[in-house]
């Protein structure tokens, strides 16, 4: 279909396009419209509503200059990427400059890591006192305070229930613990 555009160098309708398409090129004429539109959509080919008409047009040299301004975005890329590597390569340059592999360097590194390997000896360490920790202790006695003023007010809720159920329904408390599955034994902590 571009063919159509580029060797006739006019614009169609979409009339013309269907009567022209299956002669020419053997398009077959149902789907005419769908490849203009794909072309469309592509940015291979143009669509201009003029009036009620719609126009469709595609000039050989716009695909050249397309491509041609591709290929200068392309180049100027390459031009800015290649100075980024320029820049990136002297910083690595600079930055082995003062690390030359030297007898007092080697030296200072094997210190290093043994310096590491006792701090995290010591690290390993202060995680087995960790349990002893006053801070850790301090959380751990609020969290339990808390969860038993919750167990609590959740008992007084089901002592509350049990003497509305008891004034409501006149029902044995003993019964209704049976019932709904409250222990006998319950009682604040």
């Amino acid at each position: 279909m571009l063919d159509i555009f580029h060797e006739t160098q006019e614009p169609f309708l979409l009339k013309e396009l269907e009567r022209i398409g299956p002669k020419q090129k053997g398009i077959v004429s149902q789907s005419v419209k769908d490849v203009v539109q794909s072309l469309v959509d592509d940015n291979l080919c143009h669509c201009e509503k003029v009036g009620t008409s719609n126009f469709f047009w595609a000039f050989p040299s716009e695909s050249a200059v397309k491509r041609q301004v591709k290929l200068a975005q392309l180049e100027k890329e390459l031009v800015q990427l290649q100075a980024k590597q320029r820049e990136l390569n002297e910083a690595i340059g600079n930055a082995q400059l003062g690390r030359e592999q030297t007898d007092e360097r080697a030296g200072l590194v094997e210190e290093l890591g043994e310096v590491e390997g006792r701090w995290n000896g010591q690290q390993e360490e202060l995680k087995q006192f960790a349990e002893c920790d006053p801070v850790l202790m301090n959380k751990k006695r609020e969290e339990a305070r808390v969860a038993k003023d919750a167990a609590n007010r959740w008992t007084d809720n089901v002592f509350i229930i049990q003497g509305w159920i008891k004034d409501k329904f006149s029902m044995d408390m003993d019964e209704f613990n049976k019932y709904v599955g409250i222990p006998a034994d319950l009682d604040s902590i």
